[in-house]
């Protein structure tokens, strides 16, 4: 199991948003390469970055802070957020990028993730935003009736590296994630799964925890850790004792 700090850019700055809405941000730093230098810091041993305007927008737009990012630490990083075709793909990872994450492309076009896998053995994360476990994508910014379960079976044979299943309605609220629905995706897919938004303190990461057993390999938390109800110090160590 492995504790991965979030750093979500928009308009070049770290942002928090609440159910992912994106006038309902919060500024945390105008540098995101400060902030990913103190997670490395305190410990952390990956880094999730969401490119948010990227999301929005469908293509890339914040590449020279994700480039800052990856030359500024030694730990692997994963990216997401308009990451809509191959080229785009090849390019973050000729960057530094060690796995990209696809969202709305795996919705929209599961031939792009199937050449991905093949192309990029081991590199390719699928991600996995759901509203009432509903799959929603662009940004969050439209819902559909496809359900979390069915998409991620779609892949099971690819060859995909993980699942990342976030529950919008929890992601930047630090209400709880939702462990019963992260356990009931984990258990039906062969895939691992990396469980996403709502950790709101060391009790929810103790949750995350105890489904390691059904196959899930990592938690991502954001807010908590900005707005100091979540000590990533701790929580590593947390992490480390249930390993051992």
């Amino acid at each position: 199991m492995i504790l991965i700090p979030a750093i979500d850019v928009k308009k070049g700055r770290c942002v928090r948003l609440k159910q992912g809405v994106m006038s309902e941000e919060t500024v945390y730093s105008d540098s995101p390469a400060e902030v990913a230098l103190r997670w490395y810091s305190e410990g952390a041993e990956r880094l999730h970055l969401v490119d948010l305007d990227g999301a929005i927008h469908g293509k890339p737009i914040s590449r020279d802070v994700v480039k800052e990012i990856v030359d500024s630490v030694p730990i692997p990083v994963e990216l997401g957020g308009g990451i809509r075709d191959v080229d785009t793909i090849e390019g973050y990872l000729s960057l530094g990028i060690r796995w990209v994450i696809l969202g709305t492309a795996a919705y929209r076009n599961p031939e792009l993730v199937s050449t991905a896998c093949r192309e990029f053995p081991g590199r390719i994360i699928v991600g996995i935003d759901a509203r009432d476990g509903q799959v929603a994508v662009e940004g969050w910014t439209e819902d559909t009736d496809l359900s979390v379960v069915e998409l991620a079976k779609r892949y099971e044979e690819k060859g995909v590296s993980a699942v990342i299943y976030t529950d919008i309605h929890r992601d930047g609220m630090s209400m709880g994630p939702n462990v019963e629905g992260t356990r009931r995706l984990a258990e039906k897919i062969s895939v691992p799964v990396i469980a996403s938004g709502g950790i709101s303190g060391i009790k929810d990461i103790e949750k995350i925890l105890e489904l390691s057993k059904y196959g899930v390999i990592g938690m991502i938390t954001g807010r908590a850790l900005y707005e100091g109800k979540l000590s990533l110090r701790e929580a590593l160590e947390c992490v480390k004792k249930k390993r051992s």
